[in-house]
């Protein structure tokens, strides 16, 4: 738990990480920070426009196909951009690591950091959607911010995971970039679970896309309370949260077992 305690004991260098990566990654522009809040909404805007409106993606039983879609992105943005951007932090930040002690764990988890705010701001987005268009859902979309902070803990501790690895050995990165494509479509974020591409033919393919993808879970759960109206299913919440600890526990050993070698290695 101490990987994590930092956090606290470190919060000013932590806060200080986290408004240096911010202003970094939008550093040169013209809106500047002001991207932070209209970046997650021109992504979404392209999802949409790509395969609600020209793709022509549709799930027969769903009337608003297109909020069920953003209903689902937010959790495999927040994922992926995290995986991403944290597997190069060490590397990127070899020149501090190798002046200063501090915890170096700080600065993975500052890009996530990074990241959640176009979480946040994805999901307040969906959630204004919910409210004007889906008023059966009105009394559960809230229920979907608990289910965002457990989210948070299991990008939070994969995170960690891959940059650690990423410090020793090179390949990672390039892994997790890879495979992040097909694992996109291996999501029901596009589509449902009961009506997944294949499902008649191979009735394995659900219960492997469920349980065998840890995302889906955490996607299951959070569109449950905002797209469908009703509480997310006990068999998803359970797996997010062993999810969540899991990866959390990873995250700390493998970052314990590498750390005094990450300022040799980067």
């Amino acid at each position: 738990m101490t990987v994590y305690a930092d956090l606290f004991r470190y919060r000013e260098l932590f806060g200080s990480l986290f408004r240096r990566d911010l202003r970094a990654k939008y550093k040169g522009s013209v809106l500047g920070l002001a991207w932070s809040l209209a970046h997650p909404v021109v992504l979404m805007l392209v999802y949409l426009l790509v395969f609600s409106v020209l793709l022509k993606i549709q799930t027969s039983d769903y009337e608003h196909y297109w909020l069920f879609l953003l209903a689902g992105l937010p959790v495999w943005v927040f994922f992926a951009t995290s995986l991403q951007s944290s597997s190069r932090s060490l590397l990127e930040n070899a020149n501090l690591i190798r002046k200063v002690r501090f915890p170096r764990q700080l600065v993975p988890l500052s890009m996530v950091a990074t990241q959640l705010v176009g979480f946040v701001v994805m999901i307040a987005i969906v959630i204004v959607l919910t409210l004007v268009y889906l008023p059966d859902s009105r009394a559960t979309v809230w229920l979907s911010l608990p289910v965002g902070v457990l989210i948070v803990g299991f990008v939070a501790g994969l995170s960690l995971t891959v940059a650690s690895l990423n410090a020793i050995y090179r390949d990672v990165e390039h892994i997790v970039a890879a495979l992040l494509l097909p694992w996109f479509f291996l999501t029901p974020v596009l589509y449902s679970l009961d009506e997944m591409p294949g499902a008649a033919d191979h009735p394995w393919l659900v219960d492997f896309v469920h349980w065998g993808n840890p995302v889906t879970p955490a996607i299951e759960s959070f569109r449950d309370p905002i797209f469908f109206g009703e509480l997310p299913a006990a068999g998803d919440v359970i797996y997010l949260l062993v999810a969540t600890v899991a990866s959390l526990a990873l995250g700390a050993l493998v970052f314990n077992r590498v750390d005094d070698r990450v300022a040799v290695e980067v």
